[in-house]
């Protein structure tokens, strides 16, 4: 049985991901978030509400202790602060897995699409990440939608991302699947859009 942290839980992929979590795996989760009370907690028996910080250290180590894999779904200007902050915690547990959630275009991979400033928090965090010994995986969703579970496109860092939305199920059943697989994706960035004429690529 693997126990997941995950950061930044009130978030609208995170509330979407622990569903899948609960249904599809035996996994134990720990919601981390800055005000606990604004999330209900859906399975007392595999389910701990932790209300934190993820840029106050002590929280965030304690919250770290035994877990096996941290699933990241944070935003915000601070996001490569927070993002270091993780890695650090991370050490001092000796946790090595982490998936975190960026966003397409933070290479100016998007053909047709400029760079634009607002990615700046997603890019920096993101190399943060990367520059880590951490058994990360980047995820680079396109803009979600409320489609049916179904086919994605991967893409990886380097190569156009192709596509543009995806489903938020079936960006939800990766995150479990990359949590709960071992050695899938490890220190890759991958682009993630709805492919509904080829089918899933991996």
């Amino acid at each position: 049985m693997r126990n997941v942290l995950i950061l930044g839980a009130n978030g609208q992929l995170a509330q979407n991901t622990i569903p899948f979590f609960l249904e599809r795996t035996d996994t134990r989760l720990t919601l981390y978030l800055r005000r606990a009370k604004r999330l209900k907690n859906p399975d007392s028996s595999r389910v701990n509400v932790v209300e934190g910080d993820v840029l106050d250290s002590s929280s965030l180590t304690a919250a770290m202790q035994g877990q096996d894999v941290v699933y990241a779904n944070l935003a915000g200007a601070d996001m490569a602060a927070q993002a270091q902050r993780i890695i650090d915690a991370m050490h001092t547990t000796g946790v090595r897995r982490l998936i975190f959630v960026s966003s397409m275009g933070i290479y100016g991979e998007v053909p047709g699409q400029q760079y634009r400033s607002i990615l700046d928090p997603y890019r920096d965090s993101a190399s943060v990440i990367e520059r880590s010994d951490l058994d990360y995986t980047i995820l680079r969703p396109g803009w979600f939608t409320r489609g049916p579970e179904g086919p994605y496109r991967i893409t990886f860092a380097g190569e156009p991302f192709i596509g543009h939305d995806i489903a938020i199920d079936s960006l939800s059943a990766l995150i479990v699947e990359t949590a709960t697989t071992p050695n899938v994706f490890l220190r890759k960035s991958i682009g993630i859009s709805d492919d509904k004429v080829a089918g899933r690529e991996l």
